[in-house]
């Protein structure tokens, strides 16, 4: 089922033009990723989808509908969390603004840090987290808005290597349980390879996807010589010497 499409969306700030003509579709459980570098219009297309910019041509269907403004769960590179509260009132916070009842909403917030392993740190404060387990509880926070369409805008790109491989597993054993479908920006082709079934290549000003690459490891004995040969492909696409 698709979850979310995309048709000939196109976007200007006054006479500069910074996307044009973009398609694409997520279907139900995927992990879909836009890959490109900095300033060809990735953060401008995800304020499109979730609202924040006003669709000027186009169309943008969630589950077949148009106008999908706030239905979708939309994360930043910055957690954004709330340094006065716990980390049980950060993740509680979502629950008390769509008016849950507070014993509710500290069953549920208490529930989720519980089967995700973060219940431990649930009364330290957000200054006491590692920058790797901020990021676990802003993603957890951020599921209980109630949609399941995630975007992740390069929510991973201030953490160390080895903490960001670490949070990709975890993020995609999430996904998986809880049942998500996400699509996600990121400049940084690694991410791109560890996270997605599919990926988008968006390049060029105004930004266009220029490539779309369907990943495949069936049948791959060696994971790692497929994923070179992806690599190879983007930046010949992306027009990079390797």
């Amino acid at each position: 089922m698709t979850e979310i499409k995309l048709e000939k969306v196109s976007y200007a700030y006054e006479e500069q033009q910074i996307l044009k003509d973009i398609s694409l579709e997520v279907q139900t459980g995927q992990v879909v990723a836009i890959l490109g570098p900095s300033g060809v219009g990735k953060t401008t297309l995800f304020n499109l989808i979730a609202g924040i910019l006003p669709l000027q041509s186009g169309r943008i269907m969630l589950d077949g509908e148009d106008n999908p403004k706030g239905r979708v769960s939309y994360m930043l590179q910055k957690d954004l969390l709330l340094e006065h509260k716990t980390v049980l009132g950060n993740v509680m916070l979502p629950l008390l603004i769509k008016k849950a009842a507070k014993k509710e909403a500290v069953e549920r917030a208490e529930a989720i840090l519980r089967e995700f392993g973060l219940y431990e740190v649930a009364n330290q404060y957000p200054h006491e987290l590692s920058g790797g387990m901020r990021q676990r509880v802003a993603l957890l926070r951020t599921y209980l808005f109630g949609h399941k369409l995630f975007l992740l805008d390069e929510a991973f790109s201030a953490l160390d290597e080895l903490t960001k491989m670490e949070l990709h597993a975890w993020y995609l054993d999430i996904h998986r349980r809880l049942g998500l479908t996400t699509l996600l920006i990121t400049h940084s082709i690694e991410e791109a390879l560890a996270l997605s079934d599919r990926i988008y290549i968006l390049k060029n000003r105004p930004g266009q996807l220029v490539a779309e690459l369907q990943l495949d490891w069936s049948g791959q004995k060696d994971k790692e010589l497929k994923k070179l040969a992806y690599k190879q492909e983007i930046l010949r696409i992306l027009g990079v010497k390797s």
